[in-house]
Protein backbone atom coordinates (compact mmCIF):
# COMPACT_ATOMS: atom_id res chain seq x y z
CA UNK A 1 0.00 0.00 0.00
CA UNK A 2 1.32 3.17 -1.30
CA UNK A 3 1.90 6.12 1.69
CA UNK A 4 2.14 9.28 -0.14
CA UNK A 5 5.54 9.66 1.26
CA UNK A 6 7.55 8.70 -2.17
CA UNK A 7 10.91 7.86 0.25
CA UNK A 8 8.59 5.61 2.70
CA UNK A 9 7.56 3.73 -0.24
CA UNK A 10 11.13 3.28 -1.52
CA UNK A 11 12.40 2.35 1.52
CA UNK A 12 9.71 0.11 2.42
CA UNK A 13 9.24 -1.26 -0.91
CA UNK A 14 10.03 -4.82 -1.13
CA UNK A 15 13.97 -5.15 -2.37
CA UNK A 16 15.59 -8.10 -3.78
CA UNK A 17 18.72 -9.22 -1.37
CA UNK A 18 22.07 -8.72 -2.87
CA UNK A 19 23.67 -11.64 -3.84
CA UNK A 20 25.80 -13.63 -1.51
CA UNK A 21 28.61 -12.89 -3.50
CA UNK A 22 28.39 -9.46 -3.20
CA UNK A 23 30.66 -8.12 -0.57
CA UNK A 24 31.37 -4.80 1.40
CA UNK A 25 33.88 -3.11 -1.50
CA UNK A 26 31.27 -4.15 -4.42
CA UNK A 27 28.05 -1.98 -2.04
CA UNK A 28 30.37 0.55 -1.44
CA UNK A 29 31.50 1.09 -5.46
CA UNK A 30 27.49 0.90 -6.50
CA UNK A 31 26.95 3.71 -4.01
CA UNK A 32 29.45 5.77 -5.09
CA UNK A 33 28.09 5.05 -8.65
CA UNK A 34 24.81 6.18 -7.80
CA UNK A 35 25.65 9.46 -5.81
CA UNK A 36 28.06 10.34 -9.49
CA UNK A 37 24.99 9.52 -11.32
CA UNK A 38 22.95 11.88 -9.66
CA UNK A 39 25.98 14.93 -9.75
CA UNK A 40 24.48 17.55 -11.73
CA UNK A 41 20.68 16.58 -11.01
CA UNK A 42 19.17 18.63 -9.13
CA UNK A 43 15.43 17.86 -10.38
CA UNK A 44 16.70 14.39 -9.47
CA UNK A 45 15.72 10.63 -11.26
CA UNK A 46 13.37 8.18 -10.99
CA UNK A 47 14.72 4.09 -9.25
CA UNK A 48 14.38 3.06 -13.21
CA UNK A 49 16.48 6.25 -14.37
CA UNK A 50 19.29 5.55 -12.19
CA UNK A 51 19.23 1.30 -12.56
CA UNK A 52 19.49 2.15 -16.19
CA UNK A 53 22.48 4.91 -15.80
CA UNK A 54 24.21 2.73 -13.93
CA UNK A 55 23.68 -0.61 -15.30
CA UNK A 56 22.22 -2.71 -12.04
CA UNK A 57 19.04 -4.05 -11.60
CA UNK A 58 16.05 -2.01 -10.13
CA UNK A 59 16.25 -3.83 -7.03
CA UNK A 60 19.54 -2.97 -5.83
CA UNK A 61 19.80 0.36 -6.84
CA UNK A 62 16.48 0.65 -4.46
CA UNK A 63 18.13 -1.70 -1.73
CA UNK A 64 21.37 1.00 -2.13
CA UNK A 65 18.92 3.98 -2.52
CA UNK A 66 17.11 3.21 0.48
CA UNK A 67 20.10 3.02 2.58
CA UNK A 68 21.76 6.48 1.40
CA UNK A 69 18.33 8.01 2.18
CA UNK A 70 18.52 6.76 5.63
CA UNK A 71 22.26 8.44 6.22
CA UNK A 72 21.03 11.89 4.62
CA UNK A 73 23.58 10.95 1.30
CA UNK A 74 20.15 11.36 -0.52
CA UNK A 75 16.72 12.92 -0.32
CA UNK A 76 13.57 13.22 -2.57
CA UNK A 77 13.41 15.57 -4.99
CA UNK A 78 9.94 15.22 -6.42
CA UNK A 79 6.66 13.80 -4.61
CA UNK A 80 7.16 11.08 -8.01
CA UNK A 81 9.10 9.21 -6.06
CA UNK A 82 12.85 10.86 -7.51
CA UNK A 83 15.30 11.03 -5.53
CA UNK A 84 18.72 13.45 -5.51
CA UNK A 85 21.94 14.17 -3.30
CA UNK A 86 21.10 14.68 -0.22
CA UNK A 87 22.04 17.56 2.29
CA UNK A 88 24.12 15.42 4.25
CA UNK A 89 27.09 15.57 1.25
CA UNK A 90 27.19 19.58 1.94
CA UNK A 91 28.61 18.84 5.36
CA UNK A 92 31.06 16.51 3.94
CA UNK A 93 31.90 18.46 1.64
CA UNK A 94 32.66 21.47 3.71
CA UNK A 95 34.88 18.39 5.66
CA UNK A 96 37.03 18.03 2.70
CA UNK A 97 37.85 21.07 2.18
CA UNK A 98 39.58 21.77 5.62
CA UNK A 99 41.25 18.58 5.15
CA UNK A 100 42.45 20.16 1.98
CA UNK A 101 44.18 22.93 3.86
CA UNK A 102 45.37 21.06 6.68
CA UNK A 103 46.41 18.27 3.59
CA UNK A 104 48.37 21.09 1.74
CA UNK A 105 49.91 22.46 4.77
CA UNK A 106 53.02 20.98 5.39
CA UNK A 107 54.17 21.12 1.72
CA UNK A 108 53.27 25.22 2.00
CA UNK A 109 56.12 24.83 4.79
CA UNK A 110 58.36 23.20 3.15
CA UNK A 111 58.22 25.55 -0.05
CA UNK A 112 58.37 28.05 2.14
CA UNK A 113 61.44 27.37 4.18
CA UNK A 114 63.39 26.12 0.83
CA UNK A 115 62.51 29.55 -0.72
CA UNK A 116 62.61 31.47 2.12
CA UNK A 117 59.09 33.56 0.59
CA UNK A 118 55.95 33.77 2.10
CA UNK A 119 53.68 30.97 0.47
CA UNK A 120 49.89 30.96 0.24
CA UNK A 121 46.62 28.38 -0.45
CA UNK A 122 43.99 30.50 -2.28
CA UNK A 123 40.30 28.81 -2.95
CA UNK A 124 38.62 30.13 -5.96
CA UNK A 125 35.27 31.06 -5.00
CA UNK A 126 33.08 32.65 -8.20
CA UNK A 127 35.21 35.22 -9.88
CA UNK A 128 37.68 35.79 -7.06
CA UNK A 129 39.85 34.00 -4.93
CA UNK A 130 39.94 33.63 -1.05
CA UNK A 131 42.94 33.10 0.82
CA UNK A 132 42.90 30.03 3.00
CA UNK A 133 45.74 29.41 4.38
CA UNK A 134 49.77 31.31 4.39
CA UNK A 135 53.11 30.38 5.15
CA UNK A 136 55.06 33.22 6.17
CA UNK A 137 58.78 33.25 4.75
CA UNK A 138 62.02 34.29 6.86
CA UNK A 139 63.20 37.59 5.20
CA UNK A 140 62.35 40.69 6.80
CA UNK A 141 61.50 42.46 3.46
CA UNK A 142 58.23 39.87 2.46
CA UNK A 143 55.30 39.92 0.92
CA UNK A 144 52.18 39.25 3.74
CA UNK A 145 48.20 38.68 3.10
CA UNK A 146 45.34 38.02 5.51
CA UNK A 147 43.87 34.63 5.84
CA UNK A 148 40.22 35.73 4.10
CA UNK A 149 41.55 38.11 2.32
CA UNK A 150 39.91 38.02 -1.28
CA UNK A 151 42.04 38.94 -4.64
CA UNK A 152 41.17 39.21 -8.48
CA UNK A 153 41.82 36.64 -10.70
CA UNK A 154 43.27 38.33 -13.99
CA UNK A 155 46.15 39.96 -12.09
CA UNK A 156 47.57 37.92 -9.60
CA UNK A 157 49.77 34.74 -10.16
CA UNK A 158 47.59 32.28 -8.63
CA UNK A 159 44.45 33.79 -9.86
CA UNK A 160 45.60 33.02 -13.52
CA UNK A 161 46.78 29.83 -12.56
CA UNK A 162 43.20 29.15 -11.15
CA UNK A 163 41.34 30.58 -14.52
CA UNK A 164 43.88 28.73 -16.76
CA UNK A 165 42.78 25.54 -15.14
CA UNK A 166 39.25 26.28 -17.40
CA UNK A 167 38.93 26.93 -20.96
CA UNK A 168 38.35 30.22 -22.96
CA UNK A 169 34.24 30.08 -22.47
CA UNK A 170 34.48 29.26 -18.75
CA UNK A 171 36.89 32.06 -18.61
CA UNK A 172 34.67 34.14 -20.46
CA UNK A 173 31.75 33.73 -18.67
CA UNK A 174 33.46 34.53 -14.83
CA UNK A 175 34.94 37.73 -15.98
CA UNK A 176 31.58 38.84 -17.78
CA UNK A 177 31.29 42.33 -17.22
CA UNK A 178 34.33 43.00 -15.10
CA UNK A 179 36.97 45.82 -15.76
CA UNK A 180 40.07 43.80 -15.70
CA UNK A 181 42.47 46.30 -14.00
CA UNK A 182 46.01 46.42 -13.05
CA UNK A 183 47.76 47.86 -9.96
CA UNK A 184 48.69 50.40 -12.38
CA UNK A 185 45.24 51.72 -13.07
CA UNK A 186 45.54 50.34 -16.50
CA UNK A 187 43.24 47.62 -18.25
CA UNK A 188 44.03 44.62 -19.62
CA UNK A 189 41.96 43.29 -22.91
CA UNK A 190 40.17 39.43 -22.39
CA UNK A 191 41.88 38.86 -25.34
CA UNK A 192 45.30 39.74 -24.23
CA UNK A 193 44.45 37.49 -21.04
CA UNK A 194 43.53 34.40 -23.05
CA UNK A 195 46.64 34.67 -24.62
CA UNK A 196 48.86 34.46 -21.45
CA UNK A 197 46.62 31.55 -20.04
CA UNK A 198 47.49 29.69 -23.33
CA UNK A 199 51.17 29.92 -22.54
CA UNK A 200 50.00 29.02 -18.49
CA UNK A 201 48.49 26.27 -19.90
CA UNK A 202 51.48 25.05 -21.59
CA UNK A 203 54.19 25.80 -18.70
CA UNK A 204 51.89 25.20 -16.02
CA UNK A 205 53.22 28.02 -14.24
CA UNK A 206 51.14 31.91 -14.07
CA UNK A 207 53.17 34.89 -13.38
CA UNK A 208 52.18 38.53 -11.89
CA UNK A 209 54.64 41.03 -13.13
CA UNK A 210 53.62 43.79 -10.66
CA UNK A 211 50.39 43.86 -12.15
CA UNK A 212 48.08 43.29 -8.67
CA UNK A 213 50.26 45.30 -7.00
CA UNK A 214 53.36 47.59 -7.81
CA UNK A 215 56.54 46.25 -6.26
CA UNK A 216 55.26 42.74 -5.52
CA UNK A 217 55.53 39.82 -8.39
CA UNK A 218 54.55 36.56 -7.84
CA UNK A 219 54.18 33.05 -9.32
CA UNK A 220 51.34 30.61 -8.87
CA UNK A 221 50.05 27.55 -9.99
CA UNK A 222 46.98 25.42 -9.14
CA UNK A 223 45.22 22.40 -9.14
CA UNK A 224 41.82 20.59 -8.02
CA UNK A 225 40.58 18.43 -5.42
CA UNK A 226 38.23 15.40 -5.76
CA UNK A 227 35.36 17.32 -5.76
CA UNK A 228 36.28 19.93 -8.37
CA UNK A 229 36.82 22.54 -6.17
CA UNK A 230 39.87 24.72 -7.40
CA UNK A 231 42.94 26.15 -5.59
CA UNK A 232 46.07 27.44 -6.05
CA UNK A 233 49.44 27.90 -4.57
CA UNK A 234 51.88 31.13 -5.26
CA UNK A 235 54.72 32.81 -3.79
CA UNK A 236 55.07 36.47 -4.09
CA UNK A 237 58.00 38.24 -3.64
CA UNK A 238 59.14 41.95 -3.53
CA UNK A 239 59.96 42.37 -7.38
CA UNK A 240 63.65 43.02 -6.80
CA UNK A 241 64.21 39.58 -5.22
CA UNK A 242 61.90 38.03 -7.96
CA UNK A 243 64.06 39.04 -10.93
CA UNK A 244 67.43 37.43 -9.43
CA UNK A 245 65.68 34.38 -7.72
CA UNK A 246 62.79 33.79 -10.40
CA UNK A 247 64.05 30.47 -12.49
CA UNK A 248 64.66 28.73 -8.55
CA UNK A 249 61.67 29.85 -7.60
CA UNK A 250 59.57 27.91 -10.55
CA UNK A 251 61.62 24.49 -10.09
CA UNK A 252 60.52 25.00 -6.34
CA UNK A 253 57.26 25.27 -7.27
CA UNK A 254 56.79 22.93 -9.92
CA UNK A 255 58.55 20.22 -7.50
CA UNK A 256 56.02 21.27 -4.89
CA UNK A 257 53.22 20.44 -7.64
CA UNK A 258 54.01 17.26 -8.68
CA UNK A 259 54.27 16.33 -4.52
CA UNK A 260 51.32 17.73 -3.97
CA UNK A 261 49.00 16.47 -7.05
CA UNK A 262 50.43 12.91 -6.35
CA UNK A 263 49.54 13.44 -2.93
CA UNK A 264 45.52 14.45 -3.74
CA UNK A 265 45.76 11.46 -6.21
CA UNK A 266 46.65 8.79 -3.98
Amino acid sequence: MMSGDPLSDILSEPAAPLPRSANSIQVINRAARILRTLRGEPAGLSLGAIATRVDLPRSTVQRIVGALVAEGLLMAASPGGRVRLGTELLSLAAGARMDIVELCHPHLKALSEASGETVDLAMLQGDHLIFVDQVVGSHRLRAVSAVGETFPLHSTANGKACLAAMDDDQVRAILAGCRLALGSGDARSIDDLLDELALVRQSGVAFDNEEHSLGISALGVAFKDRLGSIYAVSIPVPSGRFAQNRGRLVALIRDMHETLTRVLVY
